[in-house]
């Protein structure tokens, strides 16, 4: 029949609907009722077209669902697998099959006990597998895997049950990781923060060494006074010597009494027996000093331990106190009164650096200041379980726009060659590895105050 003769043709409806028109129609039935039944005919065809494409519609992106997927396990670099109840492989993905040597369907099936090393490694799984509640978040194990060569390969596991839609476990996810990996990644970052901690330690020694620097003309002549007078006892001792030869060669020479008298008279033998224990004092006297000068440039330039010990933090400011005023000008002076002890725990050299490091700055930013005076105050107290000290000048004071970045790295606002930009934010290191806080701000009353907290030693 020629297209433009069917009519239900150009309607969508299926051929073959003429015959049950009204001219063939059983008896009993009119034309309407008929008409009702095409019409339902047409609708329930029309359904069916639309839900064809849909369901067309549903499985393309079902089939987009199931690519993402396969591309997601495809790129994991950690070994995936996913089992059954008894241990029976139902998906792998590349990293797995490229680690034991063996193609996806080959594994689909087989049991996931064949994979494993050692007997150790078969237990461990096995135990996770016959666990009947496990954790929901799953539960991680070291196992011991077959590599394509045969040999045992170390990996770390993430065991996650996996749950069907009656509630009920149905099976076991393991994700893992080769430990390899991991262990050279840990070296690598330990030997970072192990290179850190050495360039940290350089630095600080550096800036300490820096601090010492400036001190150098005081500490000569701190070193001068008893060196001189050690010097000068020695020069006297070595006269007293020549002379108490002299008088003894004499004796031993049998001279008479009356020759020895006046010899002894000429010597100055009892003047000398006199004068040599205070000589003797002061030479001993001169070399303690000196001694102590050397152990204390010792102690300050030396590599502080890692140990940290009570430390009494009033001993630490008149140390600080007393190297910085060795090299400081004559004006400056710095009022202070110890209070009762302040235990403090850490190091004493690295908290006597942040204290000098601290007078030093003060020091220096006081160099313009039209003052006749140059005046630092330290006043300590302890409050509860922290330990205060504030230090404050008679300075200029520190810039707003200063404020926020004077404890950041090699920021000075000094000449250039005059300052490295290092001693605060060092000071600031030191004092956040004790556990405490150091603070900037101006006084209302004029200068620069640093407030430094520590805790008190338990």
């Amino acid at each position: 029949m020629p297209a433009s003769s069917n009519p239900d043709a150009a309607h969508g409806r299926p051929p073959g609907l003429e015959s049950l028109m009204p001219g063939n129609a059983m008896e009993g039935l009119d034309e309407s009722t008929w008409v009702d039944v095409i019409q339902k005919m047409d609708e329930v065809y029309s359904q069916l077209i639309d839900d064809e494409i849909e369901l067309e519609k549903k499985n393309a992106e079902l089939e987009q669902s199931q690519q993402f997927i396969l591309s997601v396990l495809s790129a994991m670099s950690d070994v995936l697998l996913v089992c059954n109840e008894r241990g029976v492989i139902e998906e792998t993905n590349a990293a797995l099959c490229e680690l034991v040597g063996r193609a996806e369907a080959d594994l689909h099936g087989t049991s996931f006990y064949d994979l494993l090393a050692d007997s150790v490694s078969v237990e461990r799984a096995r135990t996770v597998l016959d666990n009947t509640n496990p954790p929901r978040r799953g539960e991680g194990l070291e196992l011991n895997l077959l590599d394509a060569q045969g040999q045992s390969v170390p990996v770390d596991a993430n065991c996650t049950p996996r749950v069907g839609a009656n509630g009920r476990r149905v099976g076991t996810v393991f994700v893992a990781r080769p430990t390899a990996e991991i262990k050279r990644a840990y070296h690598e970052l330990r030997s970072a923060h192990e290179a850190l901690k050495r360039a940290q330690q350089q630095l600080l020694h550096s800036e300490k060494m820096a601090s010492l620097g400036r001190l150098v003309a005081g500490v000569a002549h701190e070193l001068n006074n008893p060196i001189s007078f050690v010097l000068g006892n020695v020069h006297a001792l070595s006269r007293y010597c020549d002379r108490l030869r002299q008088y003894v060669a004499a004796v031993h020479a049998g001279e008479s009494s009356e020759q020895l008298e006046e010899l002894r008279a000429r010597l100055r033998i009892d003047h000398m027996l006199n004068d040599l224990p205070s000589l003797i004092e002061g030479t001993l006297e001169g070399a303690q000093r000196t001694a102590n000068i050397v152990n204390g440039l010792k102690r300050f330039s030396a590599m502080d331990p890692e140990a940290r010990v009570p430390v009494d933090l009033n001993e630490v400011i008149k140390r600080a106190i007393h190297w910085v005023g060795k090299g400081a000008a004559p004006s400056f002076q710095v009022k202070w009164q110890p209070g009762p002890p302040l235990t403090v725990t850490g190091s004493s050299g690295q908290l006597q650096q942040v204290l000098m490091n601290l007078l030093q700055n003060a020091q220096d930013a006081m160099t313009g200041n039209a003052n006749a005076e140059k005046v630092v105050w330290i006043d300590t107290e302890s409050a509860g379980n922290r330990v205060r000290l504030r230090l404050r000048d008679n300075g200029p004071g520190i810039a707003a726009e200063h404020l926020s970045h004077i404890f950041d790295p090699f920021f000075t606002t000094k000449p250039v060659g005059k300052g490295t930009g290092l001693g605060l934010s060092i000071s600031y290191g030191i004092v956040e590895q004790h556990g405490g806080v150091l603070s900037a701000s101006n006084h209302p009353g004029g200068g620069a105050e640093f407030l430094l907290e520590l805790p008190v030693a338990s």
